[in-house]
């Protein structure tokens, strides 16, 4: 832009004019953020799939090896399963929180 139509003051926006700016700013949006799409939504389930899948695993099997190395009354594995379960439990709700707050956030910026 030049700085003429930088300064030049704004003249109120009639309702075809503020129809086609509302168009173009959602267009303008829609291409800043093209990643969200099916795919994005269906690598996110990916991604708190795993979150949750490999502590779960991790504990198991490391679970399974006290067992062998110490066995005794207790379970190692059922115990470590379970806390590998929580453990990634948490993990997705970060995640899934952390996704909520930036589409919260984003639509706060769509109405302003």
């Amino acid at each position: 832009m030049t700085d003429e139509l930088k300064n030049k003051p704004l003249k109120p926006k009639t309702s075809l004019s503020q129809e086609v700016g509302d168009k173009a700013e959602r267009k303008l949006r829609a291409q800043r953020h093209i990643t969200r799409t099916v795919w994005f939504g269906l690598g996110m389930m990916g991604l708190i799939g795993w979150s949750v899948a490999i502590p779960t695993l991790l504990g198991a099997m490391l679970g399974l090896w006290l067992d062998q190395r110490y066995p005794g009354g207790r379970s190692w594995t059922l115990a470590l399963l379970v806390s590998g379960l929580t453990i990634g439990c948490l993990n997705a709700w970060h995640w899934v929180s952390k996704e909520d707050k930036a589409m919260g956030q984003e639509q706060e910026d769509k109405d302003e």
